[in-house]
């Protein structure tokens, strides 16, 4: 079989890196969504061209699915290490919020990769499994068979799908059939409350806007927010990103996300009743203000839809 377009064979390696080249940026696109970094979606494809390199290609049917399926394993072994050595650490050690961060990876490229991808969204396929993970990038973003991802997270092809529609229902929540923004921002919502009970401290502050503001209402402090929040100045309000993310650090372990008035936010309960409602002000794909509100009056004028 020869090259279509001339020039070459697949047996030939510089036909190979040809069609490499083709494909890297989409192939680009699947590693960054996988891992979540630049640096390390780079190192990827440099790992993933190695091995296609060395591989005998003869039997090879659909070069692209083939690349693509090289490529996700070796994204897949990046996630599982990365895993180990978060594993590795004690809950209290500060660096298990960096340890998917790649080394090098400079503020230009997070802030791209934030900003092409969401980083609610990032923030939230973190939670997910190696296995999960990839399965629900490769189909739910692009459009890989399940076939396909089922060899390559070592599953059946009915297992892989399960995977799949267990991170999108951790991932997405209740947000299928909304608006694109309303999406978007129980995303951002479902992410903060998952670094506030995980206590993950860089991923609060990367929520938050700079000029974050909490604020709690009369009962709120009636209820004994100031011993429960362990801040005297809860009252007056509490100002600035890291502020307000020292105080949501290791907290809001038993809020539920829900919509308030149609708007994504998260709710307390107690023996079935909404106890404290936490609104959130979204400005820019950033937290910036969060009300906490337990007045029984706005309580019962709120309109809450639960999963």
């Amino acid at each position: 079989m020869t090259d279509a377009a001339g020039g070459g064979s697949p047996g030939d390696a510089e036909w190979l890196a040809e069609r490499f080249e083709g494909a890297r940026p989409r192939l680009q696109r699947i590693a960054r969504r996988i891992l979540g970094s630049a640096a390390e979606s780079d190192d990827a494809l440099q790992e993933s061209w190695l091995r296609i390199s060395r591989a005998d290609i003869a039997q090879v049917s659909n070069l692209e699915g083939w690349l693509t399926t090289v490529v996700a394993r070796v994204c897949l072994d990046a996630l599982k290490w990365r895993e180990s050595r978060r594993e590795e650490l004690t809950p209290h050690d500060p660096r298990r919020d960096i340890v998917a961060i790649a080394s090098g990876e400079g503020p230009e490229e997070e802030a791209l990769l934030a900003d092409s991808i969401g980083v609610a969204l990032l923030m939230l396929l973190d939670t997910l499994s190696p296995a999960e993970r990839v399965a629900f990038v490769l189909h739910d973003m692009f459009d890989v068979p399940f076939d396909d991802i089922a060899a390559i997270v070592g599953r059946t092809p009915e297992a892989a799908r399960q995977l799949a529609s267990r991170a999108r229902r951790r991932v997405r929540g209740a947000s299928a059939g909304r608006d694109v923004a309303t999406q978007r921002h129980d995303e951002l919502v479902r992410a903060f409350l998952q670094a506030s009970r995980s206590g993950n401290f860089s991923a609060l502050l990367a929520l938050l806007d700079p000029a974050a503001t909490l604020r709690v209402d009369a009962a709120v402090m009636a209820m004994g927010g100031a011993e429960y929040w362990q801040n005297d100045r809860l009252e007056a309000g509490i100002k600035g990103a890291d502020a307000v993310a020292r105080m949501f650090s290791e907290r809001a372990r038993a809020a539920q996300p829900v919509l308030l008035n149609g708007k994504p936010g998260a709710v307390w309960m107690h023996d079935g009743e909404v106890r404290v409602a936490f609104h959130f002000t979204i400005v820019d794909d950033r937290i910036a203000t969060i009300d906490l509100v337990a007045d029984d009056t706005a309580l019962a004028q709120t309109v809450v839809e639960r999963d």
